[in-house]
Protein backbone atom coordinates (compact mmCIF):
# COMPACT_ATOMS: atom_id res chain seq x y z
CA UNK A 1 0.00 0.00 0.00
CA UNK A 2 1.85 3.38 -0.96
CA UNK A 3 -0.72 6.78 1.51
CA UNK A 4 -2.14 10.46 2.58
CA UNK A 5 -4.21 14.10 1.35
CA UNK A 6 -5.27 15.10 5.28
CA UNK A 7 -8.96 14.78 4.23
CA UNK A 8 -9.74 11.73 6.57
CA UNK A 9 -9.73 9.58 3.67
CA UNK A 10 -7.19 7.49 5.36
CA UNK A 11 -4.48 5.57 2.86
CA UNK A 12 -6.36 7.03 -0.06
CA UNK A 13 -3.20 6.80 -2.56
CA UNK A 14 -1.45 3.87 -2.18
CA UNK A 15 1.63 4.85 -4.14
CA UNK A 16 2.66 7.66 -0.94
CA UNK A 17 2.90 4.85 2.05
CA UNK A 18 4.60 1.37 2.15
CA UNK A 19 3.03 -1.15 4.15
CA UNK A 20 -0.73 -3.24 4.32
CA UNK A 21 1.16 -5.74 2.73
CA UNK A 22 -0.96 -8.56 4.18
CA UNK A 23 -4.38 -7.30 2.70
CA UNK A 24 -5.63 -7.57 5.88
CA UNK A 25 -7.85 -3.83 6.20
CA UNK A 26 -8.70 -2.85 9.62
CA UNK A 27 -12.60 -2.39 9.59
CA UNK A 28 -14.10 -1.29 12.96
CA UNK A 29 -17.35 -1.76 14.38
CA UNK A 30 -19.87 0.60 12.80
CA UNK A 31 -20.42 3.54 14.99
CA UNK A 32 -24.17 4.30 15.94
CA UNK A 33 -24.96 8.16 15.40
CA UNK A 34 -27.35 9.78 13.01
CA UNK A 35 -25.89 11.56 10.10
CA UNK A 36 -28.39 13.73 8.20
CA UNK A 37 -26.69 14.97 4.65
CA UNK A 38 -29.48 17.32 3.25
CA UNK A 39 -29.80 17.91 -0.27
CA UNK A 40 -28.29 21.34 -2.15
CA UNK A 41 -30.72 23.34 -3.39
CA UNK A 42 -29.22 25.49 -6.39
CA UNK A 43 -26.36 27.19 -5.04
CA UNK A 44 -27.32 27.46 -1.42
CA UNK A 45 -25.23 26.06 1.12
CA UNK A 46 -25.46 22.52 2.58
CA UNK A 47 -27.41 22.10 5.99
CA UNK A 48 -26.43 19.17 7.88
CA UNK A 49 -26.33 17.69 11.21
CA UNK A 50 -24.49 15.17 13.02
CA UNK A 51 -22.99 13.90 16.24
CA UNK A 52 -19.28 14.48 16.45
CA UNK A 53 -17.78 12.00 18.49
CA UNK A 54 -14.31 13.10 17.55
CA UNK A 55 -14.75 16.43 19.48
CA UNK A 56 -15.10 14.26 22.85
CA UNK A 57 -11.88 13.08 22.36
CA UNK A 58 -9.58 13.10 25.40
CA UNK A 59 -5.83 13.71 25.82
CA UNK A 60 -3.85 12.15 28.30
CA UNK A 61 0.03 13.04 28.66
CA UNK A 62 2.11 10.45 30.68
CA UNK A 63 5.40 11.97 32.67
CA UNK A 64 7.38 10.52 30.01
CA UNK A 65 5.71 12.70 27.11
CA UNK A 66 3.39 9.40 25.72
CA UNK A 67 0.51 11.30 24.88
CA UNK A 68 -2.57 9.00 25.25
CA UNK A 69 -6.07 10.03 22.90
CA UNK A 70 -9.05 8.24 24.07
CA UNK A 71 -12.48 8.30 22.14
CA UNK A 72 -15.32 6.13 24.29
CA UNK A 73 -18.73 4.19 22.02
CA UNK A 74 -20.06 1.40 23.82
CA UNK A 75 -22.76 1.07 21.07
CA UNK A 76 -20.52 -2.68 19.28
CA UNK A 77 -17.69 -4.10 21.71
CA UNK A 78 -15.06 -3.47 18.96
CA UNK A 79 -11.87 -1.35 20.12
CA UNK A 80 -9.56 0.05 17.63
CA UNK A 81 -5.78 0.23 19.17
CA UNK A 82 -3.04 2.65 17.28
CA UNK A 83 -0.14 3.30 17.80
CA UNK A 84 1.31 6.45 15.83
CA UNK A 85 5.46 6.97 15.56
CA UNK A 86 6.46 10.32 14.39
CA UNK A 87 8.68 9.14 12.29
CA UNK A 88 8.70 8.13 8.58
CA UNK A 89 10.89 8.35 5.61
CA UNK A 90 12.25 12.47 6.24
CA UNK A 91 13.71 11.67 9.79
CA UNK A 92 16.21 9.21 8.08
CA UNK A 93 19.80 10.11 7.04
CA UNK A 94 22.56 7.95 5.95
CA UNK A 95 20.73 4.93 5.12
CA UNK A 96 16.85 5.54 3.29
CA UNK A 97 14.17 2.91 4.32
CA UNK A 98 14.90 2.39 7.76
CA UNK A 99 11.82 3.98 9.01
CA UNK A 100 9.58 1.54 6.58
CA UNK A 101 11.98 -1.77 7.58
CA UNK A 102 10.62 -1.51 10.99
CA UNK A 103 7.44 -1.76 9.79
CA UNK A 104 8.48 -4.72 9.04
CA UNK A 105 10.91 -5.94 11.89
CA UNK A 106 8.00 -5.10 14.26
CA UNK A 107 6.31 -8.56 13.97
CA UNK A 108 9.32 -10.37 14.06
CA UNK A 109 9.61 -11.18 18.03
CA UNK A 110 10.98 -9.46 20.76
CA UNK A 111 12.47 -10.62 23.96
CA UNK A 112 9.41 -12.40 25.38
CA UNK A 113 7.40 -12.90 22.39
CA UNK A 114 8.49 -15.41 19.72
CA UNK A 115 8.83 -14.15 16.16
CA UNK A 116 4.76 -13.93 14.08
CA UNK A 117 3.66 -14.71 17.59
CA UNK A 118 2.40 -10.84 18.24
CA UNK A 119 -0.40 -10.88 15.21
CA UNK A 120 -0.87 -14.73 15.98
CA UNK A 121 -2.31 -14.09 19.45
CA UNK A 122 -4.09 -10.97 18.14
CA UNK A 123 -5.52 -12.84 15.15
CA UNK A 124 -6.71 -16.01 16.82
CA UNK A 125 -8.85 -13.93 19.04
CA UNK A 126 -10.57 -12.55 15.98
CA UNK A 127 -8.89 -9.39 15.71
CA UNK A 128 -7.27 -7.82 12.58
CA UNK A 129 -3.88 -6.13 12.67
CA UNK A 130 -1.48 -4.14 10.14
CA UNK A 131 1.49 -1.35 9.68
CA UNK A 132 1.72 1.33 7.83
CA UNK A 133 5.05 4.19 6.95
CA UNK A 134 4.48 7.40 5.25
CA UNK A 135 6.62 10.38 4.79
CA UNK A 136 6.30 11.38 8.22
CA UNK A 137 4.79 8.83 10.49
CA UNK A 138 4.66 4.94 10.97
CA UNK A 139 1.29 3.40 12.26
CA UNK A 140 0.75 0.05 13.84
CA UNK A 141 -3.29 -0.77 14.24
CA UNK A 142 -4.81 -3.13 16.01
CA UNK A 143 -8.86 -3.64 15.70
CA UNK A 144 -9.86 -6.17 18.42
CA UNK A 145 -13.01 -7.46 20.88
CA UNK A 146 -13.14 -5.38 23.72
CA UNK A 147 -11.83 -7.77 26.51
CA UNK A 148 -8.96 -8.04 24.38
CA UNK A 149 -7.66 -4.88 24.61
CA UNK A 150 -5.24 -5.57 27.93
CA UNK A 151 -3.75 -8.29 25.47
CA UNK A 152 -3.23 -5.64 22.96
CA UNK A 153 -1.69 -2.70 24.98
CA UNK A 154 0.39 -5.54 26.84
CA UNK A 155 1.82 -6.76 23.18
CA UNK A 156 2.30 -3.59 21.96
CA UNK A 157 4.15 -2.23 25.42
CA UNK A 158 6.45 -5.30 24.74
CA UNK A 159 7.62 -5.09 21.25
CA UNK A 160 8.61 -1.08 21.97
CA UNK A 161 10.69 -1.91 24.63
CA UNK A 162 12.32 -5.35 23.91
CA UNK A 163 12.12 -5.68 20.06
CA UNK A 164 14.20 -8.19 18.64
CA UNK A 165 16.97 -6.14 16.59
CA UNK A 166 18.97 -8.27 15.06
CA UNK A 167 21.49 -9.51 12.38
CA UNK A 168 18.88 -12.92 11.57
CA UNK A 169 15.61 -10.60 11.81
CA UNK A 170 17.21 -7.61 9.35
CA UNK A 171 18.25 -10.24 7.01
CA UNK A 172 14.94 -11.59 6.29
CA UNK A 173 12.75 -8.63 6.48
CA UNK A 174 15.71 -6.85 3.97
CA UNK A 175 14.26 -9.74 1.25
CA UNK A 176 10.49 -8.80 1.88
CA UNK A 177 11.42 -5.01 1.27
CA UNK A 178 13.71 -5.54 -2.14
CA UNK A 179 10.57 -7.69 -3.01
CA UNK A 180 8.24 -5.37 -2.34
CA UNK A 181 10.22 -3.03 -3.87
CA UNK A 182 10.34 -4.45 -6.98
CA UNK A 183 6.92 -5.41 -7.08
CA UNK A 184 5.23 -1.71 -6.11
CA UNK A 185 8.20 0.51 -7.84
CA UNK A 186 10.06 -1.01 -9.75
CA UNK A 187 8.17 -3.42 -12.26
CA UNK A 188 4.96 -0.61 -11.99
CA UNK A 189 5.06 1.86 -14.31
CA UNK A 190 2.95 4.42 -12.09
CA UNK A 191 5.55 3.35 -9.09
CA UNK A 192 8.09 4.67 -11.05
CA UNK A 193 6.95 7.53 -12.48
CA UNK A 194 5.08 8.84 -8.28
CA UNK A 195 8.97 7.67 -7.16
CA UNK A 196 10.64 10.36 -10.18
CA UNK A 197 7.74 12.60 -9.45
CA UNK A 198 8.94 13.08 -5.80
CA UNK A 199 13.26 12.79 -6.57
CA UNK A 200 12.42 16.05 -9.04
CA UNK A 201 9.99 18.26 -7.48
CA UNK A 202 12.29 17.97 -4.08
CA UNK A 203 16.19 18.74 -4.39
CA UNK A 204 17.08 19.28 -1.27
CA UNK A 205 14.22 17.77 1.22
CA UNK A 206 14.34 14.50 2.74
CA UNK A 207 10.57 13.97 0.68
CA UNK A 208 12.87 13.46 -2.74
CA UNK A 209 13.33 10.04 -1.26
CA UNK A 210 11.20 7.02 -1.27
CA UNK A 211 9.51 5.80 1.80
CA UNK A 212 10.50 2.36 0.86
CA UNK A 213 13.85 3.47 0.48
CA UNK A 214 16.55 3.13 -2.73
CA UNK A 215 17.89 -0.20 -3.52
CA UNK A 216 21.31 0.09 -2.70
CA UNK A 217 20.55 1.90 0.86
CA UNK A 218 17.97 -1.17 2.00
CA UNK A 219 20.49 -3.73 0.54
CA UNK A 220 23.35 -1.94 2.53
CA UNK A 221 22.03 -0.97 5.60
CA UNK A 222 23.18 -2.04 9.01
CA UNK A 223 22.07 -3.81 12.44
CA UNK A 224 23.46 -0.65 14.14
CA UNK A 225 21.94 1.86 11.78
CA UNK A 226 18.96 0.29 12.88
CA UNK A 227 19.55 0.55 16.44
CA UNK A 228 19.97 3.98 16.39
CA UNK A 229 16.77 4.54 14.41
CA UNK A 230 14.94 2.97 17.01
CA UNK A 231 16.14 4.30 20.11
CA UNK A 232 16.20 7.49 18.71
CA UNK A 233 12.49 7.87 17.54
CA UNK A 234 10.83 5.03 19.22
CA UNK A 235 11.06 6.81 22.44
CA UNK A 236 8.23 7.54 24.79
CA UNK A 237 8.06 11.35 23.97
CA UNK A 238 7.52 10.48 20.39
CA UNK A 239 5.03 8.11 20.39
CA UNK A 240 0.99 8.85 20.48
CA UNK A 241 -1.27 5.88 21.52
CA UNK A 242 -4.71 6.36 19.59
CA UNK A 243 -7.83 4.30 21.63
CA UNK A 244 -11.85 4.52 19.81
CA UNK A 245 -14.58 2.02 20.98
CA UNK A 246 -15.65 -0.05 23.58
CA UNK A 247 -13.31 0.44 26.49
CA UNK A 248 -12.78 2.01 30.28
CA UNK A 249 -10.49 4.83 30.31
CA UNK A 250 -9.47 5.50 33.57
CA UNK A 251 -8.70 1.65 33.41
CA UNK A 252 -7.18 1.95 29.93
CA UNK A 253 -4.83 4.58 31.18
CA UNK A 254 -3.52 2.98 34.29
CA UNK A 255 -2.89 -0.26 32.38
CA UNK A 256 -0.69 1.87 29.50
CA UNK A 257 1.02 3.77 32.34
CA UNK A 258 1.97 0.69 34.14
CA UNK A 259 3.13 -1.00 30.62
CA UNK A 260 4.39 1.87 29.06
CA UNK A 261 5.83 4.05 32.12
CA UNK A 262 9.37 3.18 31.99
CA UNK A 263 10.10 4.08 28.89
CA UNK A 264 12.39 6.59 28.12
CA UNK A 265 11.91 9.99 26.67
CA UNK A 266 14.71 11.64 24.18
CA UNK A 267 15.64 14.78 22.62
CA UNK A 268 14.09 14.02 18.99
CA UNK A 269 16.13 15.56 16.20
CA UNK A 270 14.51 16.22 13.04
CA UNK A 271 16.07 17.34 9.81
CA UNK A 272 16.16 21.15 9.62
CA UNK A 273 16.60 21.25 5.84
CA UNK A 274 14.12 23.21 3.76
CA UNK A 275 13.30 22.89 0.19
CA UNK A 276 13.98 26.20 -1.65
CA UNK A 277 11.69 28.09 -4.08
CA UNK A 278 12.05 26.35 -7.66
CA UNK A 279 12.44 28.71 -10.61
CA UNK A 280 11.72 26.83 -14.07
CA UNK A 281 10.37 23.76 -14.88
CA UNK A 282 11.75 20.22 -14.16
CA UNK A 283 11.36 17.64 -16.50
CA UNK A 284 12.29 13.48 -16.49
CA UNK A 285 11.66 10.68 -18.84
CA UNK A 286 11.76 7.20 -17.53
CA UNK A 287 12.24 4.32 -20.16
CA UNK A 288 10.82 1.05 -19.04
CA UNK A 289 9.26 -1.78 -21.25
CA UNK A 290 6.08 -0.18 -20.87
CA UNK A 291 2.75 -0.64 -23.68
CA UNK A 292 0.64 1.99 -21.87
CA UNK A 293 2.76 5.84 -20.89
CA UNK A 294 2.39 7.57 -17.65
CA UNK A 295 2.38 11.13 -17.55
CA UNK A 296 2.43 13.36 -14.27
CA UNK A 297 2.62 16.78 -13.17
CA UNK A 298 3.32 18.30 -9.95
CA UNK A 299 3.52 21.17 -8.16
CA UNK A 300 5.05 22.61 -4.73
CA UNK A 301 2.30 24.19 -2.61
CA UNK A 302 2.05 25.15 1.40
CA UNK A 303 1.90 21.69 3.82
CA UNK A 304 -0.58 20.77 6.35
CA UNK A 305 -2.41 23.28 8.19
CA UNK A 306 -1.77 26.69 5.99
CA UNK A 307 -4.49 28.90 5.04
CA UNK A 308 -4.57 27.75 1.47
CA UNK A 309 -5.03 24.36 2.39
CA UNK A 310 -8.76 23.92 1.72
CA UNK A 311 -8.71 25.70 -1.43
CA UNK A 312 -6.02 23.46 -2.77
CA UNK A 313 -8.31 20.60 -1.55
CA UNK A 314 -11.56 21.58 -3.27
CA UNK A 315 -9.38 22.51 -6.27
CA UNK A 316 -7.97 18.99 -6.30
CA UNK A 317 -11.16 17.45 -6.31
CA UNK A 318 -12.10 19.11 -9.42
CA UNK A 319 -9.87 18.63 -11.61
CA UNK A 320 -8.42 15.09 -10.49
CA UNK A 321 -10.73 13.21 -8.10
CA UNK A 322 -12.88 10.23 -9.27
CA UNK A 323 -14.70 10.12 -13.03
CA UNK A 324 -16.58 13.31 -13.20
CA UNK A 325 -13.30 15.31 -12.43
CA UNK A 326 -12.28 17.55 -15.46
CA UNK A 327 -9.28 15.61 -16.06
CA UNK A 328 -11.14 12.09 -16.41
CA UNK A 329 -13.97 13.56 -18.35
CA UNK A 330 -11.39 15.43 -20.91
CA UNK A 331 -8.58 12.38 -21.30
CA UNK A 332 -10.40 9.48 -21.06
CA UNK A 333 -14.47 10.29 -21.89
CA UNK A 334 -13.93 13.16 -24.61
CA UNK A 335 -11.18 12.34 -25.55
CA UNK A 336 -10.34 8.97 -25.19
CA UNK A 337 -6.46 9.38 -25.01
CA UNK A 338 -6.02 8.34 -21.58
CA UNK A 339 -6.86 4.84 -19.71
CA UNK A 340 -7.50 6.29 -16.44
CA UNK A 341 -6.92 10.02 -14.63
CA UNK A 342 -6.24 11.07 -11.15
CA UNK A 343 -4.50 13.30 -8.51
CA UNK A 344 -4.99 15.87 -5.80
CA UNK A 345 -3.99 17.38 -2.69
CA UNK A 346 -1.10 16.38 -0.59
CA UNK A 347 -0.52 17.83 2.21
CA UNK A 348 2.88 16.53 4.58
CA UNK A 349 4.31 17.73 7.57
CA UNK A 350 7.10 20.22 5.97
CA UNK A 351 5.38 20.76 2.53
CA UNK A 352 2.78 19.96 0.16
CA UNK A 353 2.22 18.46 -3.60
CA UNK A 354 -0.35 19.27 -5.70
CA UNK A 355 -0.34 16.21 -8.41
CA UNK A 356 -1.85 14.91 -11.43
CA UNK A 357 -1.30 11.45 -13.28
CA UNK A 358 -3.05 9.96 -16.67
CA UNK A 359 -2.54 6.53 -18.25
CA UNK A 360 -1.86 6.92 -21.80
CA UNK A 361 -3.65 4.83 -24.12
CA UNK A 362 -1.69 2.51 -26.58
CA UNK A 363 -1.56 4.16 -29.93
CA UNK A 364 -2.03 7.55 -28.21
CA UNK A 365 1.14 9.73 -28.00
CA UNK A 366 2.07 11.24 -24.63
CA UNK A 367 2.16 14.79 -26.32
CA UNK A 368 -1.51 14.39 -27.23
CA UNK A 369 -2.09 13.88 -23.53
CA UNK A 370 -0.08 16.38 -21.94
CA UNK A 371 -1.55 19.07 -24.51
CA UNK A 372 -4.72 18.04 -22.97
CA UNK A 373 -3.37 18.18 -19.41
CA UNK A 374 -2.25 21.62 -19.49
CA UNK A 375 -5.18 22.64 -20.88
CA UNK A 376 -7.35 21.85 -17.86
CA UNK A 377 -4.67 23.42 -15.72
CA UNK A 378 -4.89 26.32 -17.86
CA UNK A 379 -8.88 26.60 -17.91
CA UNK A 380 -8.47 26.55 -13.68
CA UNK A 381 -5.88 29.49 -14.11
CA UNK A 382 -7.98 31.33 -16.11
CA UNK A 383 -12.13 30.76 -15.41
CA UNK A 384 -13.64 31.10 -12.52
CA UNK A 385 -15.58 27.53 -11.59
CA UNK A 386 -18.83 27.46 -12.00
CA UNK A 387 -21.16 27.81 -8.42
CA UNK A 388 -22.48 24.25 -9.45
CA UNK A 389 -19.14 22.79 -9.86
CA UNK A 390 -18.29 23.71 -6.53
CA UNK A 391 -20.96 23.05 -4.86
CA UNK A 392 -20.48 19.47 -6.31
CA UNK A 393 -16.59 19.12 -5.38
CA UNK A 394 -18.05 20.31 -1.96
CA UNK A 395 -20.14 17.75 -1.43
CA UNK A 396 -18.32 14.94 -2.32
CA UNK A 397 -15.37 16.07 0.03
CA UNK A 398 -17.84 16.68 2.95
CA UNK A 399 -20.05 12.94 2.44
CA UNK A 400 -16.26 11.67 2.21
CA UNK A 401 -15.51 13.14 5.58
CA UNK A 402 -18.63 12.37 7.07
CA UNK A 403 -18.04 8.56 6.31
CA UNK A 404 -15.15 8.96 8.97
CA UNK A 405 -17.62 8.27 11.84
CA UNK A 406 -19.08 5.14 10.20
CA UNK A 407 -16.18 2.81 12.00
CA UNK A 408 -13.63 2.47 14.99
CA UNK A 409 -10.72 2.39 12.93
CA UNK A 410 -11.65 5.16 10.71
CA UNK A 411 -12.05 7.50 13.73
CA UNK A 412 -8.94 6.21 15.48
CA UNK A 413 -7.10 7.47 11.97
CA UNK A 414 -8.76 10.34 11.78
CA UNK A 415 -8.30 11.36 15.55
CA UNK A 416 -3.86 10.00 15.56
CA UNK A 417 -3.58 11.87 11.83
CA UNK A 418 -4.96 15.49 13.51
CA UNK A 419 -2.95 15.34 16.45
CA UNK A 420 0.16 14.30 14.85
CA UNK A 421 -0.28 16.78 11.92
CA UNK A 422 -2.25 19.76 13.39
CA UNK A 423 -0.48 18.97 17.30
CA UNK A 424 -4.91 19.47 18.54
CA UNK A 425 -8.19 17.21 17.15
CA UNK A 426 -10.61 19.02 15.74
CA UNK A 427 -14.19 19.00 15.59
CA UNK A 428 -15.43 17.78 12.29
CA UNK A 429 -17.47 20.75 12.26
CA UNK A 430 -14.26 23.00 12.21
CA UNK A 431 -12.74 21.07 9.32
CA UNK A 432 -16.46 21.44 7.55
CA UNK A 433 -16.50 24.82 8.26
CA UNK A 434 -13.59 25.42 6.20
CA UNK A 435 -14.32 23.94 2.71
CA UNK A 436 -18.08 25.15 2.56
CA UNK A 437 -15.85 28.76 2.87
CA UNK A 438 -13.99 28.10 -0.36
CA UNK A 439 -15.23 30.29 -2.96
CA UNK A 440 -14.67 30.24 -6.66
CA UNK A 441 -12.56 33.30 -6.80
CA UNK A 442 -10.05 31.23 -3.96
CA UNK A 443 -9.88 28.41 -6.56
CA UNK A 444 -8.65 30.46 -9.38
CA UNK A 445 -6.41 32.52 -6.83
CA UNK A 446 -4.65 29.16 -5.35
CA UNK A 447 -4.27 27.95 -9.29
CA UNK A 448 -2.58 31.16 -10.28
CA UNK A 449 -0.44 30.74 -7.63
CA UNK A 450 0.92 27.40 -7.69
CA UNK A 451 0.09 25.90 -10.63
CA UNK A 452 2.40 27.98 -12.70
CA UNK A 453 5.22 26.25 -15.02
CA UNK A 454 7.61 27.87 -13.20
CA UNK A 455 7.19 25.84 -10.56
CA UNK A 456 5.73 22.67 -11.82
CA UNK A 457 7.74 19.27 -12.20
CA UNK A 458 7.02 17.24 -14.95
CA UNK A 459 7.60 13.00 -15.30
CA UNK A 460 6.66 10.67 -18.06
CA UNK A 461 7.51 6.89 -18.10
CA UNK A 462 7.18 5.85 -21.26
CA UNK A 463 9.07 2.53 -24.01
CA UNK A 464 11.83 4.29 -25.49
CA UNK A 465 11.45 5.81 -28.94
CA UNK A 466 10.55 3.16 -31.80
CA UNK A 467 9.81 0.41 -28.91
CA UNK A 468 6.06 -1.48 -28.16
CA UNK A 469 6.23 -2.97 -24.93
CA UNK A 470 4.57 -4.37 -22.01
CA UNK A 471 5.78 -3.82 -18.65
CA UNK A 472 5.55 -6.86 -15.98
CA UNK A 473 2.80 -5.48 -14.22
CA UNK A 474 0.60 -5.00 -17.15
CA UNK A 475 1.52 -8.28 -18.10
CA UNK A 476 -0.30 -9.55 -14.81
CA UNK A 477 -2.98 -6.44 -15.30
CA UNK A 478 -3.74 -3.95 -17.69
CA UNK A 479 -4.65 -0.44 -16.77
CA UNK A 480 -8.38 -0.33 -16.11
CA UNK A 481 -10.13 2.79 -16.97
CA UNK A 482 -10.97 3.63 -13.37
CA UNK A 483 -11.17 7.04 -11.43
CA UNK A 484 2.11 -4.21 4.54
CA UNK A 485 4.13 -4.56 6.39
CA UNK A 486 4.08 -8.36 7.93
CA UNK A 487 3.99 -10.68 5.13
Amino acid sequence: MQQELRHRSVLSRWWFVCGLGRDRVCRGGAFACVVLVCAWIGAAQTAYAFEDSLAQTRKTLLPNGLTILTLEDHSTPVVSFQLWVKAGSRDETRYTGIAHLFEHMMFKGSKHVAPEEHARLIESRGGRINAYTSNDVTVYFADITAENLPLVIALEAERVKNLDISDKTLASEREVVLEERRMRTEDSPIGRAIETLFATAFMAHPYRWPVIGWRSDVEQVTVQACREFFDTYYASNNLVLVIVGDFDTQKTVEQIAKEFGDLKPRNIPRNPTQESTQHGERRAKIHVDVSSPIFAGAWHVPPAGHPDSPALEVLGQILSAGESSRLFQKLVYQKESALFASGGYWEMKDAGIFYALAGVRPGVSVDTVETLFWGEVDRLRNELVSQRELDKAKRMIEVGALDVLRTTSERASSIGEDFVYYGRVRSLAEYLDLIRAVKAEDLQRVAQMYLTEENRSVVSVEAASGEKGVSKAERKTQPKASGGSKQ
